[in-house]
């Protein structure tokens, strides 16, 4: 199967080297959106993840704003459900996907952070959001796919006769990706993902998380699967290394002084431990070893509380392509990779790993070919 190459963009130029702060955040450089897609689609990037957060300009408007800088990327829009009723943000998404020529898909991140979600007026627990969050992608498939009106009467939503004119470009509907680690996100997931996303794991983890997803996925559906992961690279993998402990110093430095002065570090990066059962799992990992497989390095993730996708594959162009493939073989088909240094690594990577990556898979597709 292909592989597909995702990247981040976001509103401003800043990563975790300029504070512990989020890149779903904060102002907006027009500008600077415009020229960070564009360095995606001319690497060869498949898709841009836009990312949610509970303070940050909205998704679908980043996302359509992109769109109108580029031609052939294609944007993979965070959302979160029980903000915008299911029918409406179906008929957004399906208008959207029109303007774009069909290049959106949809992330749904469910919530793991009880402060993220207050803030927006939602008190349900963690499960509780899960259950929500399955009957309102019941509802926007229907309302993508039904060529009648329909009633839904669930726990959180009440329907009667749903129904949009506008349908997606894309047929049946719109890509559906889904991210959460937890007991109460993996059924879901594995009912309405067409891509199972994860964050940067050992290789033995991620074949376990595949098939725990598989085990309980409805019969007929066959979702893919996604990493996340932060490559750090070198011309050497001495200077690779150099370069990696360079930023652990740097992001150390930035939180031991907020520390120091009493100052908040983040909205989001207060608690002494995350909410999100994907965040405890890197934490786990950290604590467990620096090194896992190859080159995958944890130390980013404890230092930072594993906000976010924070393991990173440490070394050479090669030796990171190395190492993608190799998550490859474990089953995962796509890679989402972004960088410390988001729009320099954004050109780095398509230059020099998205076409190694590429040349290996298709080679081993040939050779498969051959032997079937």
């Amino acid at each position: 199967m292909p592989i597909e190459f995702i990247g981040m963009i976001g509103t401003r130029q800043i990563s975790e080297l300029d504070g512990p702060v989020s890149i779903t955040g904060g102002s907006i450089d027009a500008a600077y959106v415009r020229k960070f897609a564009q360095a995606h689609e001319e690497g060869g990037f498949d898709r841009v993840l836009v990312g949610y957060g509970s303070t940050g300009p909205d998704g679908l408007t980043v996302a359509s704003f992109a769109a109108a800088a580029t031609e052939r990327l294609k944007f993979l829009i965070a959302h979160r459900p029980g903000f915008v009723a299911p029918t409406l943000f179906a008929r957004k998404t399906a208008t959207l996907d029109h303007f774009t020529n069909g290049r959106i898909a949809v992330h749904i991140i469910t919530g793991g952070s009880d402060a993220e979600q207050q803030r927006d007026g939602d008190w349900l627990d963690h499960d509780t959001r899960y259950r929500r969050t399955d009957e309102y992608l019941d509802i926007v498939r229907r309302v993508w796919t039904s060529n009648t009106p329909f009633d839904y009467e669930g726990e959180f939503y009440r329907v009667k006769d749903a129904y949009s004119d506008v349908k997606p470009l894309q047929q049946p509907h719109i890509p559906l990706y889904f991210g959460g680690a937890s007991g109460a996100a993996i059924p879901v997931g594995a009912k309405h993902s067409d891509v199972y996303a994860m964050w940067g794991e050992p290789i033995a983890a991620v074949k376990e998380r595949i098939r725990e997803v598989k085990a309980v996925t409805p019969p007929g559906r066959l979702p893919r699967f996604s990493v996340s992961l932060r490559p750090i690279l070198g011309d050497t993998e001495k200077q690779a290394w150099e370069k990696a402990h360079s930023i652990l110093s740097r992001v150390k430095e930035i939180r031991a002084a907020k520390t120091e002065n009493k100052l908040p570090i983040a909205p989001d990066f207060n608690s002494a431990r995350p909410q999100a059962v994907g965040s405890s799992r890197l934490l786990q990992f950290a604590q467990e070893s620096e090194i896992f497989d190859k080159r995958l390095w944890t130390p980013i993730a404890a230092a930072t509380g594993a906000y976010g996708n924070t393991t990173a594959l440490v070394g050479t162009p090669e030796q990171v392509a190395e190492s993608l493939v190799d998550y490859y073989d474990a089953g995962v088909t796509t890679l989402l990779i972004r960088g410390f240094d988001p729009l320099g690594d954004a050109i780095a990577y398509g230059r020099d790993v998205i076409p190694l990556v590429r040349a290996e898979v298709q080679r081993r597709e040939r050779q498969a070919a051959v032997v079937s």
